[in-house]
């Protein structure tokens, strides 16, 4: 029996229908996508925004956001594949052999015009997926949609793996920069618009931008844009400086500043201006300074003899941007004001070239001079002229100041160096206090007629400023005391209220202990006038008195305050009797009111009017003391024509030698020739005879006999003279000597507050203390201090011998 086969039924099924979820997928994705495309087509007005909206909200409640994002990535970046190869590429500029370019503004144009579209349709599309946004990218970690474009746009179009449009963007870019550098005039707009893209596009970052990250305008232009300027400038600021002076070099240097800060404001980042700013003041100014401040005829020197006030000023101004420019400025400046300084020293300080003050002499080796010496002195002495020094001087400053105020904003640092050139010149001329106080006393005698009180006060300060320059300022005090007591007692000052006013301004300058025994003078003088008028009141009252006694003025000085030399009261002159008799009178009138004071005359100065009776007519003549007492005392007693001696002169008036032997060359040899000398010439020697010129004439009626300085042959009793070298020499020997008092008061002050002190911070104290007055030498103070060691005030520590110890 044969086995029957199983029968098998069997069942075609049909193919799997897609889930209703796909299919929706599918069919909203496929909508979606076509509106994206439609949007770069610019056929938005026919889509629904609600709808696709709606499509967009769907899908993402629908768990299926990823598919929607990484959908739209793809759409985008194929549609700006698309505009890359069609648009982009086939409008790059063409490079010209010499370096030229032709369509770059048309290549510049249309990237301008790509961007605008991707970013308007962007915005159309950002809205479609709003909700996306919101909700999945957001919990995805994931860039916006907005943003997801920009980084296509730059990952697609802008960094094109398949074309090099960056490497022709950026280089459309510079070239166009370089165009407008070169005077060309260029489309602002369009550069201004490509890198607004450039700025909107930002480095790979996270999900979010911030202000922080990096956009490609810093990484793919501004680098490059300044390396490219660095290289230009640097080649323009080596042509500059061949081809032109150092004035046209800054203004192109300014304009150039200028011209990229006008870049910056009308296309370029405002980031990017201080780079570029650096380029330029470190390619065309710091790296020239010294070039441009040193041209010859026309660099820093030459705008300050000048007086170019514009060009000094655009030099401050475009330096200061360099570490170097002010510094390298100043040094000039500094060493052109001590040139011209050391100048004014030669021709009117009696310098015959500027002095080092470590080769000063001192004032022990001044007093040992050669005749020789003297003789060249004298001869230095007659070419300087102390006021035109000080006129020049003053001259110099003035015009530094208006430098520093027109040109240089008062900058406290070019002060400070231009002042301190202008008082190391003036210390470097050892004669600079007296000649200060030389033209003081110029001033104060005569030179302040017809000015005004701001013009005087304007002088005045000027003079001061000069004082404060003077670092010998006790060795200036004792010159101005000296001068002051001239005019003072000659009665030569113009303004009692002028000579007040510049006392006040020393104070201020330098305290009331400098000032004490200048007040003290005018303090004299105020009570001579005083002690006169009771005088004269005695004298109407006496019955002792002469009827017929010569009238008689006397300034009573107190010894402390004024600097007269009361050394040599010893050698009195022999005075006529009629003035014996009158000096009589008013020391028993003064000592009557005054018991215990001795009075010492002073022969050596005063004046006498005297009125003389010649053949041609009378005259009132002025004279000094000994002149009156030669003419009165001797040449009134002789006979008409009868000459005397020399050696009889001096031996019946007991006149010092030297001081007879210039009155009788006041008398005889100068221009009023009251006196007839036997011998010709203008020296006086023993065996000279002399008689009353009884034929003198004069147009004058008042006649003033100049008394011949010691100095020179000049007349010198109506003014200050020059000191020679000798003098100078006996003044600066006394001045010493009055420092070394100072000195020692000075440490005896310190340690007696301080009990201890090594001896390195006693000098720098004293020193310090005493700069005012003077600067005392490391060496002066340490031989003090031995003094005062050997006097016990003080004392060495035994343990360390640069201790001292003060002894109460």
């Amino acid at each position: 029996m044969a086995a029957r086969r199983p029968k098998v039924a069997m069942k075609i099924r049909p193919p799997a229908k897609k889930s209703n979820a796909e299919t929706q997928w599918t069919e909203t994705w496929e909508r979606l996508s076509t509106a994206i495309k439609e949007i770069y087509k610019r056929n938005a007005g026919v889509l629904s925004f609600e709808e696709l909206y709606r499509n967009a909200y769907n899908m993402v409640l629908n768990k299926q956001g990823d598919k929607l994002y990484n959908g739209v990535r793809d759409v985008v970046t194929e549609h700006l594949q698309q505009v890359a190869r069609d648009f982009v590429v086939p409008s790059f500029p063409q490079m010209a052999p010499g370096g030229g370019m032709t369509g770059g503004t048309e290549f510049l144009k249309t990237v301008k015009n790509v961007w605008e579209d991707h970013t308007t349709c962007m915005l159309m599309i950002r809205d479609i997926l709003m909700y996306m946004d919101r909700v999945y990218v957001k919990a995805a970690n994931l860039a916006p949609v907005y943003d997801l474009g920009l980084d296509l746009f730059r990952d697609v179009v802008q960094r094109s793996p398949d074309y090099p449009i960056s490497r022709h963007l950026i280089a459309t870019l510079l070239y166009h920069i370089r165009l407008e550098r070169d005077g060309e005039v260029i489309d602002r707009l369009v550069l201004k618009n490509i890198i607004d893209m450039l700025l909107g596009l930002s480095e790979p970052r996270g999900p979010t931008r911030t202000r922080n990250d990096k956009t490609v305008y810093v990484t793919d232009f501004e680098e490059t844009f300044l390396e490219s300027s660095r290289e230009f400038y640097r080649l323009e600021g080596q042509v500059f400086l061949q081809q032109c002076d150092a004035t046209e070099y800054l203004k192109k240097a300014e304009r150039r500043l200028q011209e990229e800060e006008q870049r910056i404001a009308n296309y370029l980042a405002s980031t990017t201006e201080p780079k570029i700013r650096q380029v330029l003041e470190e390619e065309l100014l710091q790296r020239h300074v010294k070039a441009v401040i040193e041209m010859e005829n026309s660099g820093l020197v030459a705008m300050l003899s000048n007086d170019k006030y514009n060009d000094l000023s655009r030099m401050y101004h475009l330096f200061s941007r360099v570490s170097n420019g002010h510094a390298e400025m100043r040094h000039n400046a500094s060493s052109y004001v001590e040139g011209l300084a050391r100048a004014i020293n030669e021709t009117y300080g009696g310098m015959g070239e500027a002095a080092d003050p470590s080769t000063i002499a001192t004032s022990a080796s001044l007093a040992k001079a050669s005749e020789q010496d003297v003789e060249a002195s004298a001869a230095s002495t007659q070419q300087a002229n102390p006021t035109q020094w000080v006129e020049r001087i003053l001259a110099l400053k003035d015009k530094f100041d208006k430098i520093l105020e027109q040109s240089f904003a008062n900058d406290r640092h070019f002060e400070t160096d231009i002042n301190a050139a202008i008082e190391r010149s003036i210390n470097q001329n050892r004669k600079a206090p007296e000649f200060v106080s030389l033209f003081i006393d110029e001033n104060l005698r005569k030179g302040l007629k017809g000015k005004t009180e701001i013009e005087v006060d304007s002088l005045l300060d000027k003079t001061v400023t000069l004082f404060r320059f003077i670092e010998e300022k006790d060795v200036f005090e004792r010159y101005y005391k000296q001068h002051l007591a001239k005019r003072l007692l000659l009665g030569r000052s113009v303004s009692e209220d002028a000579e007040k006013n510049m006392i006040g301004k020393l104070k201020v300058e330098c305290g009331c202990q400098f000032t004490v025994k200048l007040e003290g003078m005018f303090n004299d003088m105020r009570l001579a006038a005083d002690t006169m008028g009771d005088f004269r009141s005695h004298l109407a009252n006496s019955i002792t008195a002469p009827k017929n006694m010569p009238e008689l003025y006397v300034n009573v000085l107190t010894s402390t305050f004024w600097p007269m030399n009361t050394a040599t009261s010893g050698d009195t002159c022999v005075f006529p009797t009629e003035i014996t008799a009158a000096m009589d009178h008013f020391q028993r009138f003064y000592h009557s009111r005054h018991s215990g004071r001795r009075l010492t005359w002073l022969t050596h100065i005063g004046s006498a009017d005297i009125k003389a009776n010649f053949d041609k007519g009378r005259k009132e003549i002025n004279v000094s003391t000994y002149a009156m007492v030669l003419l009165v005392g001797i040449f009134n007693k002789l006979a008409d024509g009868q000459s005397i001696s020399y050696d009889r002169i001096r031996e019946e008036s007991s006149i010092p030698d030297h001081d007879l032997k210039r009155t009788l060359q006041s008398l005889s040899v100068a221009k009023h020739r009251i006196l007839l000398k036997s011998t010709k010439g203008r020296d006086i020697s023993p065996s000279d005879h002399f008689k009353v010129n009884t034929g003198f004439t004069s147009q004058l009626h008042k006649i003033k006999i100049q008394q011949i300085s010691a100095t020179s042959g000049s007349s010198s009793s109506a003014s200050n003279s020059m000191e020679t070298d000798a003098e100078r020499a006996d003044t600066l020997e006394k001045v010493d000597e009055a420092r070394k008092h100072q000195v020692e008061a000075c440490i005896v002050r310190i340690m007696k507050s301080r009990k201890r002190m090594d001896h390195n911070n006693l000098v720098a104290e004293v020193v310090k203390q005493l700069s005012a007055r003077f600067s005392p030498s490391p060496l002066m103070v340490k031989k003090r201090v031995e003094g005062l060691i050997e006097r016990e005030y003080l004392e060495r520590d035994k343990s360390d011998r640069k201790i001292y110890n003060y002894l109460a």
